[in-house]
């Protein structure tokens, strides 16, 4: 795929491709021991900056809601979202490249046995802050109360401090917390299912959400993608389906 400079240069104003990262999902990106940056939107982000010929930046947020205004404010150029309407006020948004599904926790000895029990007057239900889950229960839940924990790793460490009712995120992320504390269980099946998406400034024009929007679908046909997925050891996270043409 051949860019033009005027492409480029919509895609990196500075000389420098910015990428907004969100260490606040695990599935998708994390850090090691270093403290540097890794993961499958990691990964993308090079290959992206890679084709346009240009340097790389990693912007790091350890939340969602932090990395959309990045985006949105144009302090960086493109980044890695669930999509969601109200982030799309601001973002371009490509075709999905990777579902999860995002699930309930709730204690050992909750009466709560399935995900339509959730809804329901005297539960608290705990999200990280402008979360896709957050802005998504933000939408559906009628009757339960929403508590925010400042990022999503926090979520279950703020739903016990709380004593609330009922956690929700990332499914992995959710078992890896039952994992670590005990007395706690996954709710069976899912509730939501999170497209994630790139995404850029909508005012980069429609020139460069076509590119970005290519640049997925190349990654997700030619195997990339899952060869990402298989390499940081991800599962339970799957290649979304190509875009309709």
């Amino acid at each position: 795929m051949t860019v033009s400079s005027d492409l480029i240069a919509s895609f990196a104003p500075t000389g420098t491709l910015r990428a907004s990262i969100n260490v606040g999902n695990p599935i998708l990106a994390n850090l090691d021991a270093n403290g540097q940056p890794f993961g499958v939107s990691i990964d993308l982000a090079r290959g992206f900056a890679q084709l346009l010929g240009v340097g790389i930046e990693l912007v790091v947020f350890d939340a969602a809601g932090k990395s959309v205004e990045a985006v949105t404010q144009e302090q960086a150029d493109f980044g890695f979202f669930a999509e969601d309407p109200v982030r799309g006020a601001g973002i371009a948004f490509t075709a999905p490249y990777v579902l999860i599904e995002g699930a309930y926790l709730v204690r050992e000895d909750s009466p709560i046995t399935d995900n339509a029990e959730v809804d329901r007057a005297g539960n608290r239900v705990v999200v990280g802050k402008g979360s896709a889950y957050d802005l998504h229960l933000s939408r559906e839940i009628q009757h339960a109360e929403i508590l925010r924990a400042p990022t999503s790793p926090a979520v279950v460490d703020t739903f016990i401090a709380q004593g609330a009712e009922v956690a929700a995120g990332v499914k992995q992320q959710l078992q890896a917390d039952a994992r670590r504390l005990p007395g706690l269980r996954l709710l069976p099946g899912r509730f939501m299912v999170i497209q994630q998406a790139m995404g850029l400034p909508k005012g980069r024009g429609a020139a460069a959400a076509q590119l970005l929007h290519r640049y997925v679908e190349d990654m997700k046909a030619s195997g990339f993608v899952a060869d990402a997925l298989l390499r940081h050891g991800i599962q339970g996270a799957s290649v979304a389906p190509a875009a309709q043409p």
